[in-house]
């Protein structure tokens, strides 16, 4: 990616160049962070170990996103190496008892929750393995790109365990409860065009392009205004899970905070006066 790369919402405006990040979040061994304008990138970076997820890289993830640097209004995680990542690292499995496994899993759902319900929404670019932890990962983000070499699995029931990272919650919001039964019950294995017809990711691009449609997609998404983004990251699966007339009502208090901030009046008074474009299809 590099700053002729033209942005998703607008092919004159080039993307920045994205640069180290300091601080705080540049102490964080387990993963590489770059910013580019309002967009950060996260990238899993354990490639010996095909990105496997350990409690110091968990815990690293959730620091990201409760210290997210101002300004930054989209972020991207990819994974360094061949894979996206392999799921958890089981080496830290067998050593626990009942307690620390309960305590662990909940460590695992408080650093999801602050990536699907965080300041900023997230892109997943995926690529190799996207299994275990590693789609329970990639499902609390908010948009995923997929490489035609990603292939997605959930092993727990080969390896004995089950799903712990919030993967029962989030899978099957996506792909559905029989589909998930049938990838933890058999050990099917998905490609990245059956992930995309399941609707475990929206786009499938090349081998190579995922982190420049991944960039792209983020740069658009920055451009939005704010609480639209809010809204849609925070009260829409809210909405979905609840009843119609709930829903309803929680929708329309959520369009009038979203329609009354300046930024969107701003937008809707740019769009009257014909200084703003309209919907095409590209």
């Amino acid at each position: 990616m590099n700053a002729a790369t033209a942005s998703a919402s607008n092919p004159a405006a080039p993307i920045p160049p994205e640069e180290p990040v300091h601080g705080l979040l540049a102490t964080l061994d387990l993963l590489r962070i770059t910013r580019a304008g309002p967009v950060l990138h996260l990238q899993l970076n354990r490639p010996a170990k095909r990105n496997a997820l350990s409690d110091p890289f968990i815990q690293q993830l959730h620091t990201v996103f409760v210290n997210m640097p101002e300004g930054v209004r989209a972020a991207v995680i990819s994974g360094e190496g061949s894979h996206f990542c392999a799921g958890l690292d089981l080496s830290e499995v067998v050593a626990r008892d009942i307690d620390r496994a309960v305590h662990h899993s909940r460590m695992w759902h408080a650093a999801f929750d602050a990536i699907q319900f965080g300041p900023v929404p997230v892109v997943a670019v995926l690529h190799g393995a996207v299994v275990g932890g590693g789609l329970e990962l990639a499902s609390a983000c908010h948009i995923r790109v997929a490489e035609e070499s990603a292939y997605f699995g959930l092993p727990e029931g080969q390896r004995g365990i089950f799903v712990g990272g919030g993967g029962s919650a989030r899978i099957p919001r996506l792909m559905g409860v029989a589909r998930m039964t049938d990838l933890m019950l058999t050990g099917r294995v998905y490609d990245a065009q059956e992930g995309l017809q399941a609707g475990l990711v929206q786009y499938v691009v090349g081998a190579g392009e995922g982190l420049a449609k991944g960039m792209a997609l983020a740069h658009r998404i920055a451009s939005n205004a704010q609480m639209s983004n809010y809204a849609v990251m925070h009260a829409l699966p809210r909405i979905a899970d609840q009843a119609q007339g709930l829903g309803l009502f929680t929708e329309s208090l959520m369009a009038a905070i979203a329609e009354s901030t300046p930024q969107a009046q701003e937008r809707l008074k740019a769009f009257l006066e014909g200084r703003a474009g309209k919907v095409l299809k590209s």
